[in-house]
């Protein structure tokens, strides 16, 4: 299944919308601010050029988003002014898939343009906003013409579902259930879309240019460790309980897999080297938990409002590609996400589970290879 017309988060800004449901990316994004602000700051070292591009790719819709160029541009200019320097005006692209909800995100361009510290006098730089609706499985844009690239929260997806999953009935993604062959169907298509993604960058970043990139991945070399696959063992199963009841064909499930591959940090260094486009200049990862609940909090832990916060974000991430593949409607989605919260907060009565999270910056070497 090719996922450009069917993988986008829920539009809009209602209950199950990703706008109003994208807590925990806002808390990795938290995370990793001064790790962006000194790769934006590394990117100045020898001053910007007059126009300063800067892509954010995948980038979905909501106040995540722009809270996210916001910092970069007002690092830019932080820095400018630090230096004394004039500040460059700044080209912002904004990626994602056609279907993805641009509406929402360019309702807030007021607010953002407000919100950017702008500097004084003649030594402030503007700021233009664009829309670009794409896959950044293709290219983009032209030929060494961008000098900064972020993305977050988007590279784990792969541009198809892997071929050869035929066997991996009951599942929807790799579990340890899965039979032979299904790692290395994921593993192979996750290889293959993160070379073609660095080779297209390549053509696009200038020499010396950066990237930040954050994404889901593993903490340990098992594919099938609980920190990645955990959540979804509960999707399946709780599809299995739809089909139980009679409100599901269990071939649909058998047919569905998602197209998601969370790597561990070997692998994407591996990746990086052998496509040689890019040297890694740091790399970092972090921990959250599911529900974003902190450990060291001493309110009572409520063990149903978490399940509720977590099916809630998975609702809003998945429920167009589960739309589309069952051909159901929102009474159906009501239901499957009602007993998803029940599988999770009894999994959290048990056992608290952590998101495993990778950041890495990317600098584009001197010389075309």
């Amino acid at each position: 299944m090719g996922v450009v017309n069917v993988l986008c988060m829920n539009a809009g800004d209602d209950q199950s919308s990703y706008a109003n449901n994208s807590t925990l990316q806002k808390t990795v994004i938290l995370k990793s601010c001064i790790f962006l602000e000194e790769t934006v700051k590394n990117s100045g070292t020898s001053g910007f050029p007059e126009c300063f591009r800067i892509v954010d790719l995948g980038c979905s819709s909501g106040t995540n988003t722009l809270w996210v160029v916001t910092n970069i541009v007002n690092t830019v200019h932080r820095l400018c002014q630090k230096k004394n320097l004039r500040t460059p005006e700044i080209q912002v692209y904004l990626n994602d898939l056609p279907d993805n909800d641009f509406n929402t995100t360019f309702k807030m361009a007021p607010q953002f343009y407000s919100n950017l510290d702008s500097g004084e006098g003649d030594k402030s730089g503007k700021c233009f906003l664009s829309g670009v609706p794409g896959s950044f499985y293709t290219r983009l844009f032209p030929s060494k013409s961008i000098h900064f690239v972020h993305s977050s929260f988007s590279l784990h997806w792969l541009s198809q579902v892997p071929e050869n999953l035929e066997n991996n009935k009951g599942n929807i993604y790799m579990s340890k259930a899965s039979p032979p062959g299904v790692y290395e169907a994921y593993f192979n298509q996750y290889r293959a879309d993160f070379s073609t993604f660095l080779r297209l960058r390549s053509e696009e970043v200038i020499p010396n240019g950066q990237m930040v990139l954050t994404f889901a991945g593993r903490g340990i070399a098992d594919p099938t460790s609980k920190d990645c696959c955990c959540k979804w063992e509960l999707l399946a199963k709780s599809l299995e309980d739809m089909s139980d009841e009679g409100l599901l064909d269990n071939d649909y499930i058998n047919s569905f897999n998602l197209p998601l591959y969370t790597p561990c940090i070997d692998e994407v260094k591996d990746i990086v080297q052998h496509e040689g486009s890019f040297t890694v200049d740091r790399l970092e990862t972090h921990e959250v938990n599911w529900d974003t609940s902190d450990d060291k909090a001493k309110s009572v832990y409520d063990i149903n409002n978490s399940g509720k916060i977590v099916a809630k974000a998975v609702r809003a991430i998945v429920e167009p590609m589960l739309a589309t593949h069952f051909q159901t409607g929102n009474s159906f989605m009501d239901k499957l996400f009602e007993r998803y919260a029940l599988h999770v907060a009894d999994h959290l009565s048990r056992e608290k589970i952590k998101g495993f999270y990778i950041l890495i910056s990317l600098t584009r070497k001197n010389v075309y290879v």
